[in-house]
């Protein structure tokens, strides 16, 4: 579907000029050519299309205007021409002229003749034939630019391609056949070649509004010697629409193992469920398993215990694996113990985080066997996922300080919910179709002879693996299209923390199960967790598993493919799943709870359910089938091309499938006959019998050079075609394609303005709006396009959500495009090119369709019916469409298809050379569209169909396609030079030549010997270039040229160094040899050897056709000029760069560790220089032992360069040993590839450094410790004066110091406590600080760019930005502090900050020093000597094997003639040339001093997952090896030690630090080693000797260490540098040079004497010595600097960080003074008493046996943290019946505590097999606890409580006061510090954790906790319990506490009165009256007998 627009004239013009017509349909605007100096009429004569995805409504609108153009002002409308296309949309073509009206909407007397044709989908509206535009002129394509115009120079470039000119959609090109009308997102660089020979500098056509043209016409004026470096897009783009790009890198990546190194640092674990336990973790990764050790009796342990794991695996295969933390509770020996809860994380999810690593982060246990259970606890860790390369930056550990609230620091990646649920993932297993065999055929035979039937091979069943799991279905025996219904349900929690699934189908077999396929489901591609996302969802669809060739071997080399490494080499299998997740409601009683793999049955689903099957259609035609491998030469070759199953001939699948309608083709391999196969009779339908072809005849090849073949398909080219049945699912591979062609296009634009900025073009932001202009014009298409989905059968529930959500993203980064185009800025185009980057990547990853359709297109070559080689092409590459922005980028395009090795093959060098190469048409579409296959290729062919098929029948397509047109030309390879290529042979250099390949011809370049940058300057010509097709189409689209560089050998053949390509530009014969685009221009090639670089090439390359007057007529070539080389000509003299004259002066200083050449030792070395054949070499060394200086430090030499800086050869350095009898042999060798770092350029004397007017106050800031952010830098001739005069608080402080000398003592860091560990914490902090403000402020400047891009995209004004912006601010100022709060500052940290500030501070590096400053190479380079071949590991990681030894020395090189001046100036040394002023390099003796800080994160080396570290140091001979001073098992060890080496520069001058492992057996092992050039460092002019401290004193801590005082320093400096000064002068004022620095003059002795010094002023000085002009530099301030550690058997990994410092003092000034001492602190012996009063409301437990009454008998235990074993119980209360319980019981612990580190220094043996003490630090917790002593049994646990004594909540003042918020919020309760309070008294409430896991109050203690220091302790001891010295009194307490058998009647007096005493008196009442009563009637009687007796 489209609409064409032929904009024929516009007449009626007014005036004379240049004229141009916009024509816009849709929101599309195309732009016409300009028509220059036209009168009347302007002929325009160009077509427009548009292809409309759908149909063009009567009213929509049509709109020309046309434009006075003007190369300078904006354009000026002319008028305006609209129309309805009501007419055109009912009869499909209408022709008009018509007038235009102007602004005023009044008709003016011009008018345009235009022609419209609108073609619809379904043909309904008049049909046009393709030829009816011929009328076109062939020259003129309409062709529009944009601001993406290519700026990199005026004139096409070799490759004929100018980067992209083009926007999506915009480039309607026509060629004569009228079929390659250009697509509207087409890929690569569109350059209309034909276009530009006429076009000279024609100015480009920007946007209406853009007054930049003519600067930037200016800019991209042609020079004759302007080059584009061409990157591999731009070689490889294509210029027309008929050939696609080939692909450049040759190996596949994945599948190669590589090394990894996973450390896991378990620091503790928090809130873990369960009453007493002894918890150990458990760390796994994969199959290997680690412990901790076991703590006892706690909730909370501490392990701080640091694990690594090193595995060598492919990378899929570790991303996958799962890395498991498990807390388990109370393992030992002999029982295994109950798993608490564990927390599962796939590898890959660690790799994606930033730095590779979580560091510090909490994770969630829950427990795997009942998903109802809540949170089990938390494990506080740091995991970090080292691959080769990597350095983890680790965030500087010195002290932990932040107790991390666990809810904000969880380990979880960014965007995840800290709550995650549980959730079912339901994997549906239906069937599978398409199985290979797997058994051989011999067994089958065996079974048919026996049972007699005939089976199918294979036992199939699926396995699922997830997140650890592993599920299977059931096994269907021998079947070849199993069906299972199956579903496997993994139970896991949402969102998933392990990315993959894999699916995998396995056959089974009594030996072992082999896998047949795997598929890899990405969780994140088929759900979308963003607020309109959806849950993972997938299918019911088929997924294509490919693998390892189909035929049964019994040992299949390619085993490893069908487990999904690698890139499958061939179909296996189809299987249909779906995946569906849904999230468990955790409250519903049925629920399962255990998370137990289960395997279910379900229905059954219908044909329809994926799709309707559908016929499709693949064409295939080889045009050429050059460079086969010669090893495969001698037989005949024949090409197969299937697609699944189809067309498969040697090992398709033997079985007929179950729909009739899917036969597969190959019945029984025996009926087949060689070509043509018979598929099955009820094929035939309306095609008549098509009969798939599937394969080319076999043919013999024909040598083409020693190396290769081709076949020779001249005019004759064989064809192939199949058709096959799948479900019509192309709408995915549509919407994928589109998306793929935006990316494409993106990819391409953005490697140019790459380039752009590489080679410091003009204008690369003009290349970067154009690229989000085409972005932005891309994505809205795209959701044009999309959004007419039409329902069809098959949807899935993915496929919809899909399709929203790349719809709602294409849309959004369209909108941001916009947004960020205008903000491309000069100044910001690198920023927003990073953003752009990311959108590629977003890009990338949408287009990935997780539901596949059609299986990928494999390409073999077969011989003797051995499959050789193959190609892989997706299929939707091929696919074909109606709409050009969704066929596939490879559809009907002729493409360069390499072919590789399969498997493992592939690998390495076998898999670098070519196995063969084919130029290959490919078509793929539905049956019904099949009228189309044939138009892509190149025309003037004939049809020959298959003989058998009879002529009748239209519609069959050909076997082979011949051409009757040929062309003749002569292609010219302008092979100018090579650099930085792949070293091949052992010298370390290669002997290069270059092969060129074109069609089926190639010509070698000469073989230059011994060099790594050839300048070969030769012209290949290759004569009679036969090549078929129309010459037009060749001219826009000629055939790649393949060059490959080899390494010539004298034995055996030659070694392939690497391959680049390259397209020609082609002159026809009826064009002008000229300007602008001949003759071409040089330009760089990427090299590439498989995936890595390997150097590059340049030369131009241009295609000539010889016409009717034969060779005469083309350009003339010169003649060979330099007798010398034989018959080789040169590069002629317009392509050849122009050249200058240059001087290169070369300093010598010396040769450095100079390795043994052939076991022999080097003794007179030499070196020589050599760039463009010019050279110059040293003097010889006469003895390189004694000394490795050279004696004549400066030569120079001439030499012809070319002008552009980037076309200059490389230099070449060389070492040479000169040996008896004339012998040289090569030492090594080093490259300089870019000489630009050399250039010299004259200082600018108008510049602000070379000032000489007026002086300059420069700012100084009176506290030292405030970092210098704003020096001001005022301009030279201002004669400012900025004075900062000390800041107020200070001074005030000075005064109340004195006021109150008394008071303030408490709060005044006392000098006497200092240390140089103080210094080191503080500035630690500042570190930290420095870090989280650069943090911050990164995240508020994306932020700011989020809200300004949000704001543009709303429309809102920039003045509620900034409210907006205040308000985030706001926003994280309260989160950062929060976190402070919970550091414990909130109480004290107003005192905290100035305390700090009163310490000195040093300057601490988290790099290596030379980083900072550039490797110390101010004005010494040091260049490393290779020797020896290069590695061919990725990316030449081996290359340090291939260091020899090391040239130190400089360059400077200048064009002639060099100005007066600089030779004029005073003390010019002539023989030292630029190099002036450079000391003399006669040896010295250095005394060099080491300080060792520590190291951090060892690797561990014993196997107990520790180590035992010591220093060792060595410095050319002399070794010091600290051994007696291990650190038992540690692997943070502190050495705080320093090493005084004496030293010889030059001869001693590598230091290495090395920490080996102690082991008390064997040798000790090296953990890893640090290397430090001493010799830059010392005669660097940043002063790298001792670092400058911030403060001069001369005592105390900080003390100066050099030995010169900063005024001597200062006074050196300036001799030096030929300064003037320094001048001091009144008033703290000194001058140097013109500007003059402030500072203090006086300061204390140690006496505490004031004195008059000009120290400070000096100091202030060299502090600020960057501001010096001309000689100013920063100089390196006092500092630590962190170094990796680095072990050679792991190259590349970090195995550790030492921290270290390095002084140096020469031995001819006065000695230094003694070391600092930096020994660790050791730490303060303390000892804290906790007195426990009283408990409250402890709950009862025990009831009693007589009563049933519910009391306790209480008692309370402490510990400190670490020290279980040293537990104390006080005494029991028994019988507390109201939970009150009094004690008077005082605890005594004795510590050692280091204060700088708020850390408990531990010393004990781990086991009884220890040899020594460990040393563990742990943070000062004391936990009290609450328990119920029982006799019999063992006691109950009743609460606990912990307080960190560094910061816990004050005590309540009474029991009613205390309750359980004191605990739960912890994080905003003022807390308080023992080591500052030093006596505490309250009440503190018991807790412990009821069944629902929530927090309940069980009791209060009232405390008292009294710290003291060892001395005082001594001074007034106290005993434990209540014992003497100072005794507790006796508790008060009820007497029932005392025990039964002591006084059993009183303890009933108290039980039974207490309660039941109104009972008793009741009951003894009563029973006194009923005594009474018994009496009264007992004794009545007798009374009564008395009374009536009368007795």
């Amino acid at each position: 579907m489209a609409l064409m627009v032929h904009l024929k004239t516009a007449a009626h013009l007014r005036g004379k000029g240049d004229r141009i017509a916009k024509v816009t349909f849709r929101g599309l605007s195309f732009y016409s050519r300009v028509a220059e100096n036209c009168e009347e009429v302007a002929q325009f004569n160009e077509v427009f299309r548009w292809p409309i995805a759908s149909r063009l409504g009567g009213n929509e609108m049509l709109e020309i205007q046309v434009y006075n153009y003007s190369k300078v002002f904006s354009n000026r409308l002319v008028g305006t021409f609209c129309m309805v296309l009501q007419k055109v949309a009912e009869e499909g073509h209408l022709e008009l002229t018509d007038t235009l009206i102007d602004d005023n909407n009044t008709s003016i007397k011009t008018s345009v003749t235009i022609e419209i044709r609108y073609q619809s989908m379904d043909g309904t509206v008049g049909v046009w034939s393709d030829g009816e535009f011929l009328d076109v002129p062939e020259d003129r394509d309409g062709m529009f630019t944009f601001e993406t115009d290519s700026l990199l120079s005026g004139q096409s470039h070799g490759s004929g391609t100018s980067p992209g000119r083009s926007l999506q959609g915009s480039i309607p090109t026509f060629r004569k056949a009228g079929k390659g009308v250009f697509s509207a997102m087409k890929l690569g660089k569109i350059k209309s070649s034909k276009d530009d020979h006429k076009r000279g500098d024609e100015p480009a056509v920007l946007e209406m509004d853009d007054l930049d043209r003519k600067v930037m016409r200016l800019a991209g004026a042609p020079d004759p010697d302007t080059i584009s470096l061409a990157s591999v897009t731009a070689v490889t783009t294509n210029v027309s629409n008929k050939r696609s790009k080939p692909d450049i890198k040759m190996e596949p990546s994945s599948g190669r193992p590589v090394d990894y190194q996973i450390s896991i640092t378990v620091i503790e674990a928090r809130q873990l469920i369960g009453l007493n336990m002894d918890p150990v973790v458990c760390v796994e990764i994969g199959d290997d398993k680690k412990y901790t050790s076991m703590k006892e009796s706690t909730n909370c342990p501490y392990y701080n215990e640091y694990f690594v794991f090193d595995f060598h695996v492919a990378p899929d295969v570790m991303f996958d694996k799962i890395i498991k933390l498990s807390v388990i509770h109370s393992k030992n020996l002999l029982r295994s113990g109950t798993l608490v809860g564990t927390f599962k994380m796939d590898v890959g999810t660690v790799y994606s985080q930033p730095e590779h690593q979580f560091y510090h982060k909490w994770s969630i246990l829950s427990d795997p066997d009942d998903v109802t259970a809540g949170c089990k606890g938390y494990v506080k860790c740091d995991i970090a996922v080292v691959g080769k390369g990597d350095n983890i930056k680790t965030p500087h550990k010195a002290n932990e300080t932040d107790e991390d609230d666990l809810e904000g620091n969880l380990l979880l990646p960014e965007g995840i919910a800290a709550e995650r649920q549980w959730a079912r993932f339901y994997v549906k297993i239906y069937r599978a179709e398409g199985l290979p065999k797997m058994n051989t055929n011999l067994m089958a035979n065996v079974k048919k002879a026996f049972i007699g039937e005939h089976r199918d091979l294979v036992d199939p069943y699926v396995q699922v693996q997830f997140a650890g799991q592993k599920g299977k279905t059931s096994v269907q025996r021998s079947s070849y299209e199993p069906i299972w219904n199956e579903q496997v349900v993994f139970t896991e929690l949402f969102p998933p923390l392990c990315k993959r699934l894999k699916v995998q189908i396995r056959d089974s077999d009594k030996v072992n199960d082999v896998a047949i396929g795997t598929h890899f489901v990405d969780l994140r591609k088929i759900s979308n967790d963003g607020d309109k996302g959806f849950l993972p969802t997938l299918g019911p669809a088929w997924v294509n598993m490919y693998g390892s060739t189909r035929q049964y071997t019994l040992i299949d080399e390619h085993q490893d493919l069908n487990e999904g490494l690698g890139e499958g080499v061939s179909f296996r299998a189809r299987l249909l799943l779906s995946i569906a997740v849904e999230i468990l409601d955790t409250t519903s009683p049925e629920l399962i709870s255990s998370t137990e793999v289960q395997v279910e049955n379900v229905s059954n689903i219908s044909e329809s359910a994926t799709g309707k099957i559908d016929e499709f259609f693949l064409f295939g035609s080889f045009l050429e089938a050059t460079m086969i491998d010669r090893k495969i030469g001698d037989k005949a070759i024949s090409f197969e091309i299937t697609i699944g199953n189809y067309g498969n001939q040697i090992d398709g699948v033997s079985k007929p499938s179950l729909a009739k309608k899917k036969k597969k083709d190959g019945e029984n391999e025996e009926e087949q006959s060689e070509l043509i196969q018979n598929s099955s009779e009820d094929e035939a339908d309306e095609d008549g019998d098509l009969v798939s072809v599937s394969s080319t005849p076999p043919m013999k090849p024909v040598i083409t050079d020693r190396n290769y073949f081709h076949l020779p398909y001249f005019e004759k080219k064989p064809c192939v075609y199949i058709k096959s049945w799948w479900q019509d699912q192309r709408r995915r591979l549509y919407n994928s394609n589109m998306m793929d062609k935006i990316a494409d296009k993106l990819e391409e634009g953005l490697n140019d303005v790459q380039e752009i900025i590489k080679t410091e073009k003009a204008f690369p932001e003009r290349r970067l709006r154009g690229v989000l202009e085409e972005l932005s014009v891309g994505c809205s298409r795209f959701v044009i396009l999309a959004n007419k989905d039409l329902n069809q059968a098959g949807r899935t529930k993915l496929d919809r959500e899909r399709l929203k959500s790349c719809m709602r993203e294409m849309d959004n980064m369209g909108q941001q495009a916009k947004q960020i185009r205008t903000q491309v800025k000069k100044n910001t185009v690198r920023d927003k090119l990073k953003l752009v980057q990311n959108f590629l990547q977003k890009l990338r990853f949408l287009a990935d369709e997780p539901q596949h359709s059609i299986p990928d297109v494999f390409v073999w070559m077969r011989s003797n019916n051995k499959r050789i080689a193959y190609a892989r092409i997706p299929s939707k590459d091929i696919l074909y469409s109606i709409v050009d922005e969704e066929m596939g980028k490879d559809c009907g395009k002729v493409k360069a298809v390499f072919l590789k090795l399969p498997g493992k093959k592939g690998f390495g060098p076998a898999g670098w050379t070519v196995q063969a190469k084919l130029e290959l048409y490919l078509w793929l579409g539905l049956n019904k569209q099949r009228k189309d296959f044939l138009t892509g290729l190149p025309n003037g062919f004939e049809e020959i169909k298959s003989a058998q098929m009879g002529h009748g029948l239209q519609s069959v397509p050909p076997v082979s396609l011949v051409y009757n047109m040929k062309q003749v030309f002569q292609l010219r390879a302008h092979m100018y030079q090579a650099r930085s290529l792949f070293a091949a042979d052992n010298s370390g250099l290669s002997d290069p030549f270059a092969r060129v390949f074109f069609s089926t011809h190639s010509q070698v370049t000469e073989v230059l010997s011994e060099t790594l940058c050839p300048t070969w300057d030769q012209l290949l010509v290759f004569d009679d270039v036969e090549l078929f097709g129309e010459a037009s189409e060749l001219r826009d689209d000629p055939p790649i040229i393949v060059v490959e560089l080899y390494d010539q050998d004298t034995v055996g053949k030659a070694e392939f160094i690497g391959r680049t390509f390259a397209k020609p530009t082609l002159k026809m014969c009826d064009e002008y040899y000229g300007p602008p685009r001949f003759p071409p221009q040089l330009e760089y090639y990427q090299i590439y050897r498989g995936n890595c670089t390997a150097g590059e090439l340049l030369a131009a390359f241009e295609l000539l056709q010889i016409g009717q007057g034969g060779r005469a007529e083309l350009p003339p070539l010169e003649g060979p000029t330099d007798s010398e080389r034989g018959p080789v000509l040169p590069v002629p003299l317009g392509i050849r760069p122009i050249l200058s004259r240059y001087r290169i002066e070369v300093l010598f200083w010396g040769l450095r560790d100079l390795k043994r050449i052939n076991l022999a030792q080097v003794d007179r070395p030499r070196v020589d220089i050599e760039c463009a054949g010019r050279g110059v070499q040293s003097v010889l060394i006469q003895n390189y032992k004694k000394n490795p200086n050279f004696s004549t430090l400066v030569k120079w030499f001439e030499v012809d360069l070319p002008e552009n800086e980037l076309l200059h050869p490389p230099l070449n350095i060389r070492v040479v040993d000169c040996r008896a009898f004339g012998r040289y042999i090569l030492v090594g060798s080093h490259a300089v590839s870019s000489l630009r770092r050399f250039i010299y350029s004259t200082p600018d004397k108008t510049s602000n450094n070379w000032a000489t007017a007026g002086d300059i106050l420069v700012n100084m800031d009176a506290d030292p410790l405030r970092k210098m952010d704003t020096v001001v830098k005022l301009d030279a001739t201002s004669d400012a004066v900025v004075k900062v005069d000390m800041t107020e608080e200070e001074s005030d402080k000075k005064k109340k110091k004195k006021k109150k000398k008394g008071v303030e003592e408490e709060d005044e860091t006392d000098e006497r406590t200092l240390d140089w560990w103080s210094k080191y914490f503080a500035s630690i902090e500042t570190l930290k600080e420095t870090l989280r403000a650069q943090e911050a402020a990164q995240a508020e400047a994306e932020e700011r760019e989020d809200l300004e891009i949000a704001a543009e995209a709303a429309d809102i004004k920039p003045d509620d930005l900034i409210l907006k912006g205040s308000k985030t601010k706001e926003k994280s100022k309260e989160k950062k502090s929060s976190k402070d709060k919970k550091k414990g500052q909130a109480a004290d940290g107003s005192d905290k900050r100035p305390v700090k500030a009163k310490v000195d501070e040093l300057m601490v590096y988290n790099k290596e020093l030379e980083s900072e400053y550039g490797n110390f190479e101010d004005w010494l380079h040091t260049f490393n000597l290779y020797r020896g071949k290069a590695g061919d590991d990725d990316e030449h990681a081996l290359d340090d094997d291939r260091i020899v030894g090391r040239f130190k020395g400089s360059l400077c090189m200048y064009k002639l003639p060099v100005s007066e001046e600089i030779t004029r100036e005073a003390g010019f040394d002539p023989n030292m040339g630029m190099f002036q002023s450079i000391p003399h390099n006669d040896p010295i003796n250095v005394l060099v001093r080491v300080y060792v800080v520590r190291a951090t994160d060892l690797h561990p080396a014993d196997i107990n997952g520790k180590a035992d570290p010591y220093v060792a140091i060595k410095l050319g001979k002399s070794e010091v090896k600290d051994k007696e001073n291990y650190i038992s098992k540690q692997l943070n060890p502190v050495f705080g030690k320093s090493f005084d080496i004496e030293a010889t520069f030059p001869m001693e001058s590598m230091l290495t630090v090395s920490v080996y492992d102690w082991d008390l057996v064997g040798t000790d092992d090296l953990i890893g080693e640090t290397k430090i050039d001493l010799e830059n460092r010392f005669y660097s002019k940043y002063r790298a000797t001792c670092g400058i401290s911030s403060n001069y004193s001369v005592h105390g801590y900080n003390v100066w260490r050099d030995p010169m005082k900063p005024s001597q320093i200062l006074a050196k400096l300036c001799k030096d540098g030929k300064i003037d000064g320094p001048h001091y002068g009144p008033g703290g004022k000194v001058k140097v040079a013109n500007r003059i620095f402030l500072g203090p003059t006086e300061m204390e002795d140690e006496n505490g004497l004031k004195k008059q010094t000009e120290e400070h002023l000096a100091l202030t000085v060299l502090t600020h010595w960057e501001e010096i002009p001309r000689m100013g530099c920063k100089l390196i301030p006092e500092h630590v600097e962190t170094r990796p550690l680095l072990n050679p058997d792991k190259p590349g990994i970090e195995q550790g960080r030492i921290e270290m410092w390095v002084d140096m003092f020469p031995m001819d000034m006065p000695a230094p003074g003694p070391a600092i001492d930096t020994a660790p602190r050791k730490p303060k012996r303390y000892e804290l008493r906790v007195i426990i009063w009283n408990t409250d409301e402890v709950i009862l437990e025990d009831d009693d046996y007589f009563t049933g009454e519910k009391s306790s008998d209480i008692f309370v235990r402490g510990w400190l943290k670490g020290q279980q074993e040293d537990k104390q119980d006080t005494d029991v209360h028994y019988h507390s019946l109201t939970g009150e319980g009094n004690f008077n019981w005082r605890f005594v612990f004795p510590f050692d505590y280091l204060m700088a580190e708020e850390k408990i220094v531990i010393s004990k043996k781990e086991s009884m097999f220890s040899w020594d003490e460990t040393e563990y630090k742990i943070p000062p917790r004391l936990t009290l606890q609450v328990w119920d002593a029982d006799h019999f049994s063992a006691d109950d646990f009743l609460g606990a409580i912990e307080l960190d004594l560094n910061r816990f909540p004050r005590g309540a003042k009474t029991a009613k006061q205390c309750s359980l918020d004191m605990i739960r919020n912890e994080h905003e309760l003022p807390t308080i510090s023992i080591f500052k309070q030093k006596r505490v008294k309250g009440w503190w409430p018991f807790v412990a954790r009821d069944e629902n896991d929530d927090m309940e109050l069980t009791g209060k203690v009232e405390a008292e906790l009294h710290l003291v220091t060892a001395e005082e302790a001594e001074k007034c001891p106290v005993g434990l319990g209540r014992n003497e010295p100072d005794p507790l009194e006796k508790p008060n307490r009820p007497d029932t506490s005392l025990m039964w058998f002591l006084g059993p009647l009183k303890a009933m007096r108290y039980f039974i009165w207490h309660n039941y005493r109104w009972l008793i008196l009741k009951v003894l009442g009563l029973i006194l009256l009923l005594l009474m009563l018994g009496v009264f009637l007992y004794s009545l009687p007798g009374y009564l007998v008395k009374k009536m007796l009368g007795a």
